[in-house]
C-alpha cells in the first residue's frame, strides 16, 4: 500500500490474435478450409473449424477483412469468405474465372487474379467496396506456347500469378512454356508487356522476391534448380543472373520442387520438393545463392511452404499434415518443432 492505495503492476500488452487458414484437396480427403490458432511463442497451430463448401480450395489469400480461395476444379472457381472470429463465413457464391484448373491467386488492384493451370491463362475477377466478389470474369489473359517436356508441356499451364513489390507490375510465371509474363493491368484489361524465357524443360512453377524488391528467384519444378534474377522494377525486367541446384543429387525417383519463401531479413531462401520431401536451405550472397543444408520436411509431398512469427510452416499433402520448424537466426536450417493433422493439405496462409 502507498499513501492508502494498492500499487498496480503495468500490464504487458497482448499479442495480436494470430490465426492459420489451410488450404486443401477436398477430391483427395481434405476438409475444404480449415481455420487454426497459432500459439506466438512456439509457433503450434491448433484447428478450430473447417468450411468444405468449396470443392479444392488449393491455394488461398487473405485482404482486409476476406479471405479468397480457388477452386481447382475443370469449371473453376473463386469465393470470399468473411473472417468471423475462429470461423469462415462465405461473403456470396463463388464466381466463374472462365478456365480450368485455377491453381494460385492473388489481390491487386480492386481484383482477385487467378493463375489458371489447365487452360494456361490468368483472370482477373473485379471486387466490390466492401471485397466481395462481382459475377463475370473482368478479363482473362491466355497464355501461349509449349515446352519440350511432353507429358508436362505440350501447353501453356500458368502455375502462379502475382504483383511486383511496387505493384506496378504483375507477373505470371507458366510452367508449360518455361517462362515468366510480365504484364500490366490498367483499366481492367491484362496485358503481356515481355516474356522472358527459362532453359527450355525446366518448367518454372513458383517466384518470390526479395525484401530489396531488386532480386527474385524463380523455383523450377522439372529441374530440381532455382534461377536468381534481377528486377528492374522501373521497366519491368525480369534477368536471369544464376541458376542453382535445390538438391546436392537428384534421387533415382525424381525431384519435383514447389515452394519457396525469402526470409524477411532476406538473408536465406528457403525451398521444398516432393519425392526426396526435403526443405532446402540457401544463404544469400550477392552474387548467387549458396545451398547450406537438406533437412526433412516433416511430412510427405510437401507442396507449400509458408513463414510467420519466425516459423517455417509446410504443407505436407500426401501425409495430410502442417508441420512447422524454427529457422537457426544464424544459419537458416530449420528445426523440427511439431505438426498437426490437415488431410490434403495444399496451401496456408496467415493473419
Amino acid at each position: 500500500m502507498v499513501d492508502g492505495r494498492e500499487r498496480r503492476q503495468p500490464q504487458k500488452p497482448e499479442k495480436p490474435e494470430s490465426r492459420a487458414y489451410i488450404g486443401s484437396f477436398t477430391s483427395a480427403g481434405g476438409r475444404g478450409i480449415l481455420v487454426a490458432d497459432v500459439d506466438p511463442g512456439s509457433g503450434a497451430l491448433s484447428v478450430r473449424s473447417a468450411v468444405d463448401d468449396l470443392p479444392d480450395p488449393s491455394y488461398l489469400a487473405l485482404s482486409g477483412a476476406l479471405l479468397y480461395a480457388v477452386s481447382e476444379t475443370p469449371d473453376g472457381r473463386v469465393a470470399a469468405y468473411h473472417r468471423h472470429g475462429d470461423r469462415l463465413l462465405p461473403a456470396g457464391p463463388p464466381v466463374p474465372v472462365a478456365a480450368d484448373g485455377p491453381t494460385h491467386l492473388s489481390v491487386h488492384a480492386g481484383h482477385v487474379l487467378t493463375a489458371n493451370y489447365g487452360s494456361g491463362s490468368v483472370t482477373a475477377v473485379p471486387l466490390r467496396e466492401d471485397g466481395t466478389l462481382v459475377a463475370g470474369a473482368a478479363a482473362v489473359l491466355r497464355h501461349e506456347g509449349s515446352g519440350p517436356v511432353l507429358d508436362r508441356q505440350r501447353s501453356p499451364h500458368a502455375h502462379q500469378v502475382l504483383p511486383d513489390p511496387d505493384g506496378r507490375w504483375i507477373l505470371s510465371v507458366d510452367l508449360g512454356t518455361d517462362s515468366v509474363r510480365v504484364g500490366s493491368f490498367e483499366g481492367g484489361a491484362l496485358a503481356v508487356r515481355r516474356e522472358i524465357r527459362s532453359r527450355p524443360g525446366s518448367g518454372p512453377r513458383h517466384l518470390a522476391f526479395h525484401p530489396d524488391g531488386r532480386r527474385a528467384y524463380v523455383l523450377n519444378e522439372l529441374t530440381p534448380t532455382v534461377v536468381g534474377c534481377g528486377w528492374d522494377a522501373e521497366r519491368g525486367v525480369l534477368e536471369p543472373l544464376f541458376e542453382t541446384p535445390v538438391l546436392r543429387e537428384v534421387p533415382a525417383g525424381g525431384a519435383w520442387p514447389s515452394g519457396i519463401v525469402v526470409s524477411p531479413d532476406g538473408c536465406f531462401v528457403w525451398t521444398a520438393t516432393r519425392g526426396p520431401d526435403v526443405i532446402s536451405v540457401f544463404a544469400v550472397a550477392d552474387d548467387g545463392l549458396r545451398l547450406v543444408s537438406t533437412v526433412p520436411c516433416g511430412g510427405v509431398w510437401p507442396r507449400a511452404l509458408a513463414l510467420h512469427g519466425g516459423f517455417l510452416y509446410v504443407a505436407g499433402e500426401r501425409s495430410g499434415d502442417i508441420t512447422w520448424f524454427s529457422p537457426d537466426p544464424s544459419t537458416g536450417v530449420p528445426r523440427h518443432r511439431g505438426s498437426v493433422p490437415a488431410p490434403a493439405a495444399s496451401c496456408i496462409v496467415f493473419r
